[in-house]
């Protein structure tokens, strides 16, 4: 029987160190947002960095969604899938819909200093075991089939930084709400 359901969430860090590809643009091209962007908090130019930026205009924590911009097309090219993020076969899977852009900081007059997150969110997985540090999983919501002793996909994904559990829901409260509810039980919340 299954653990509970989950949603993971893995930070992916984007700094001035990106090697791939992929990073390079997004660095690139969220730094260049974030220098337009900041001018119109900063137009006394009196300030250089963000969190300057930030302390003396708190509308400014509106960069972080103004920049995201930026970066929308090179997340379309995940296909909906977390980046980084591998079963054993070294194949990305976990499927994503929503994500939440951070700057950590950046500076106006110095690219290098740039340094973004981006937070993914999965959709909905079955949590079935943990075997050392790999998680057992199967995409969705399987515990109707793992009930009814079906077979299921699963998948092997080793826990690594910046990925963590951001949703739970524990298998035996479904599993005891669901008798209730089968044997004709009112439930009331």
């Amino acid at each position: 029987m299954a653990k509970g359901l989950i949603r993971l969430c893995y930070a992916k860090v984007i700094d001035a160190s990106a090697s791939g590809t992929w990073e390079k643009y997004v660095f690139d091209d969220t730094y260049r947002e974030f220098f337009m962007q900041a001018q119109y908090y900063n137009q006394q130019q009196k300030f250089s960095s963000f969190r300057e930026i930030l302390e003396n205009d708190p509308k400014a924590d509106r960069l972080h969604a103004l920049v995201s911009t930026a970066a929308i097309g090179y997340l379309r090219q995940l296909n909906e899938r977390i980046p980084d993020v591998t079963n054993v076969s070294g194949k990305v899977f976990i499927p994503f819909k929503n994500f939440r852009f951070e700057i950590m900081q950046s500076h106006v007059k110095d690219k290098y200093q740039h340094k973004i997150a981006i937070h993914f969110y999965s959709e909905v997985l079955t949590w079935i075991d943990t075997v050392q540090n790999m998680f057992l999983l199967a995409i969705g919501d399987q515990r109707d089939a793992l009930r009814n002793g079906q077979m299921i996909d699963t998948e092997m994904v080793a826990w690594r930084p910046n990925l963590g559990i951001s949703a739970f829901q524990l298998a035996a409260a479904v599993q005891t709400i669901d008798a209730h509810v089968q044997e004709g039980s009112d439930l009331k919340l």
